[in-house]
């Protein structure tokens, strides 16, 4: 099984999806990465575990909306999971929004309990980019 973080996952995307792939010039951006061709802006999520459904942030959502209508371009999510990777494009879905009790951040040391506002994106309506060989 691969262990995916995002630059491998970005790696992955660039070899067998999106051959002009480019990360956001800003580290603080809200999505990770850009594909000119497509006009797709990308936003990079790697899942430890894998879930049936897929947690997006409302804040998250409300910025890659925005920022790809500014521009034309279509919101993609793209989460890896140790059972594949899936794109979801933000544009097709209609998410029902929950506040959740979640840690502030999972990786990088901030682990207060806040309220957030998410939706849960189901595998099955994704595009499965790869699947883990059992």
């Amino acid at each position: 099984l691969v262990n995916w973080n995002e630059q491998l996952l970005f790696d992955w995307l660039e070899d067998n999806t999106y051959p002009d792939l480019l990360k956001a010039k800003n580290q603080m951006s809200r999505w990770d990465c850009y594909a000119p061709i497509f006009k797709h802006r990308i936003e990079l999520k790697c899942r430890r575990t894998h879930y049936d459904t897929l947690l997006l942030e409302k804040k998250k959502y409300d910025a890659m909306i925005l920022e790809s209508d500014k521009h034309l371009d279509t919101p993609i999510y793209i989460n890896s999971t140790p059972k594949g990777i899936y794109s979801f494009d933000l544009s097709l879905l209609k998410p029902e929004w929950e506040t959740k009790r979640l840690r502030n951040n999972t990786d990088f040391g901030n682990s207060q309990i806040i309220e957030k506002q998410v939706c849960f994106l189901r595998i099955e309506d994704s595009l499965l980019l790869y699947s883990e060989k059992k």
